[in-house]
């Protein structure tokens, strides 16, 4: 399959605060990446950082090429998307043009697609995550779980092939997040995406543990969830 992200030795201070301690990772073309941690542990920088935050230290390689401090839409454009756990979608226009606009303006925006043609591809994305019916909805209107589900549709427009997830099941229902997982599955099967996901184990194939900014293990799902270190950074000394 190959590396399609690679991450090496990245570290990022905030004035006295190291969020990020030599940070090496890497993401297989095709793999379900799990990325995990205590509150604090530096995931979500970690992602700014893949996303153009320049680091303190260190390198980021996508596709064997050096994006390290890039400007966001450059990284978007080169096939790297994300989402946010803070949805702010454009609450007046429509579910439609919320995805329409990240047409325009993803991976494929020099082949000059319409307006027309950005709803056309924005209707068959909204239909796979299970939107299609709140097309012409205001997206200040949608439900929570709704508004989820759109800003995953929103990162798909832009034609990625890495997609980083940051919570996407956080505040959904038992019932809400399976909808979720079975999206992403076939999303991952139907689109060839490669997927960096924040907290979700139980579709990833590997999981990277970081804590206190540094990369406590990484391994198989059922071997993380074993190891003595990752129950200690979780619950505590007392419970490893």
């Amino acid at each position: 399959m190959g590396v399609l992200l690679e991450t090496r030795g990245i570290s990022k201070s905030f004035g006295g605060v190291q969020a990020l301690d030599r940070i090496d990772l890497s993401v297989e073309r095709g793999e379900v990446l799990g990325l995990i941690g205590p509150n604090g542990a530096g995931k979500t920088t970690l992602f700014n950082v893949i996303c153009g935050l320049k680091p303190t230290a260190g390198q980021v390689l996508f596709k064997d090429e050096d994006i390290t401090g890039h400007r966001p839409h450059e990284i978007c454009r080169r096939g790297i998307a994300r989402t946010f756990q803070l949805t702010r979608p454009f609450g007046e226009i429509s579910v439609q043009d919320n995805v329409a606009a990240a047409v325009l303006f993803g991976r494929d925006h020099t082949r000059g697609a319409s307006l027309a043609e950005a709803r056309r591809r924005a209707d068959l994305v909204l239909a796979r995550v299970h939107l299609d019916q709140r097309k012409d909805a205001l997206a200040k209107d949608l439900l929570f779980s709704e508004r989820r589900r759109l800003e995953l549709a929103r990162a798909l427009a832009t034609s990625p092939e890495l997609l980083l997830l940051d919570e996407v099941m956080a505040g959904l229902t038992v019932a809400e997040a399976g909808e979720m997982v079975k999206i992403l599955g076939r999303l991952k099967r139907e689109f060839a995406l490669t997927l960096l996901m924040k907290v979700v184990m139980t579709i990833s194939d590997r999981i990277v543990v970081l804590n206190y900014g540094s990369k406590l293990t990484e391994g198989a799902p059922h071997e993380v969830a074993a190891h003595r270190d990752v129950i200690e950074a979780y619950l505590g000394v007392e419970h490893a």
